[in-house]
């Protein structure tokens, strides 16, 4: 055990007093590593963290969960837009229906949603957008209520003119968001009483609902004030703990074709959109990312590469007295090989912890002007170090080999 430590540290003090020495030409064969590891690591680390944000966002659309609508969200040349121009929306009493006939449901609520200017004494944010939402939709969703509270039953049966405001709507028309509790806002000549405030999400980057500029009434409201039909209403069904998704989508499938009558030869007059599809191509968009950053890092991780041989070939020739001098007093040939390993080791190392260094200083940049953080997990510097040592064994190999068969002899006598 001794014995290999004290390889290892003279292998690195080897390293170290070959940047010492040569200083400019080292950095030069490492900056291939360097560019290397920063582009590979640059891309998965922002990849990793933009992915992350999305998913998050289209789990915020509700885990196992089915949208009804008249559109598919697949699109693509099979689902062109004029196919489903002319079907007919959901209606909030099919939701009753489904209830009834679903075995594989927890809940189910719909949802529909217009645009509309607020105002609040003399203050007006325009283009905010206006839910309409059924009981059970803040089970499907996440709703977090930072002051006040969420609509309640008496609310949601008569249609009372209730609301819930988003963060950036309680900022912009009331500077403190507290202070809008109680309060009404307006919008057409219409008042709205406040009752609660949504906490802040942050921008979304998947298919997701903006609850941070917006107001969200009860259903039964909506519909007073609104066609309904007009405003691409969508119903949302949860299923049960366990249960796949594609389960559920089959099932809703047969309902919903109960619901409308439709004959075996009629074609579906709607669509059960499987949210977690999103999920599946989002996650297949980000490999073919990290595969390009794969493909750009390769090319400077073998330049990179044949650098550090070179620093290696170098470096034997100029230590081969001392190699012969060793291999005398009866160091072996496996312990010059390991040596030199190590040292090639080291040096890919150095390489890629400055690359990491800069990967570091681009993501406090990018994480300071995007809305979300980047971070390099530990997976990734692992596989940082892991591509580095397995880089320095490869680059080295070739210079250990020459330097471990050395004759002592005639190394010794080498000037």
């Amino acid at each position: 055990m001794l014995k290999q430590l004290s390889i290892l540290w003279t292998s690195f003090k080897m390293a170290l007093q070959e940047l010492r020495v040569n200083k400019l030409r080292t950095f030069l064969s490492l900056f291939g590593i360097t560019i290397g590891i920063f582009c590979i690591i640059g891309v998965l680390a922002t990849a990793d963290s933009l992915e992350q944000k999305v998913q998050n966002d289209i789990k915020a659309l509700g885990t196992n969960t089915i949208y009804i609508d008249k559109w598919n969200y697949g699109g693509g040349p099979d689902n062109p837009w004029w196919k489903y121009l002319k079907r007919p929306v959901p209606k909030f009493e099919e939701i009753k229906m489904i209830k009834e006939k679903s075995q594989l449901y927890s809940y189910a609520a719909i949802m529909v949603q217009n645009s509309i200017n607020v105002s609040y004494l003399d203050n007006t944010l325009n283009s905010v957008s206006i839910y309409g939402v059924s009981e059970e939709f803040n089970k499907i969703q996440t709703i977090d209520i930072e002051n006040g509270r969420y609509l309640n039953d008496a609310e949601f049966a008569y249609g009372t003119p209730s609301v819930l405001i988003g963060s950036q709507v309680g900022v912009e028309l009331f500077g403190k968001p507290e202070k809008a509790i109680g309060r009404e806002i307006s919008y057409g000549g219409r008042r709205l009483n406040v009752v609660g405030l949504i906490k802040k999400q942050g921008q979304s980057f998947g298919p997701g609902f903006d609850y941070d500029k917006c107001i969200m009434v009860t259903y039964r409201y909506f519909a007073t004030q609104y066609n309904p039909d007009l405003y691409s209403p969508k119903v949302l069904v949860q299923g049960k703990d366990n249960i796949p998704s594609k389960a559920l989508q089959e099932e809703l499938n047969g309902i919903m074709r109960q619901i409308r009558k439709l004959s075996p030869t009629q074609e579906d007059d709607f669509s059960c959109n499987d949210i977690a599809a999103f999920s599946d191509s989002i996650k297949g968009f980000f490999g073919k990312v990290s595969a390009g950053g794969w493909a750009i890092a390769g090319l400077s991780l073998i330049v990179g590469a044949f650098g550090v041989a070179n620093i290696m070939f170098v470096t034997v020739r100029e230590r081969t007295s001392q190699i012969g001098l060793k291999k005398a007093i009866g160091a072996k040939r496996g312990t010059i090989l390991t040596e030199f390993l190590i040292e090639s080791a080291f040096l890919c190392i150095i390489g890629g912890l400055l690359g990491l260094f800069l990967v570091w200083l681009l993501a406090l940049g990018l994480t300071s002007v995007l809305p979300f953080p980047i971070y390099i997990s530990a997976n990734i510097i692992t596989l940082a170090m892991s591509i580095c040592i397995g880089l320095g064994i490869v680059s080295g190999i070739i210079p250990a080999f020459i330097a471990a068969k050395m004759d002592p002899v005639v190394a010794i006598r080498t000037k």
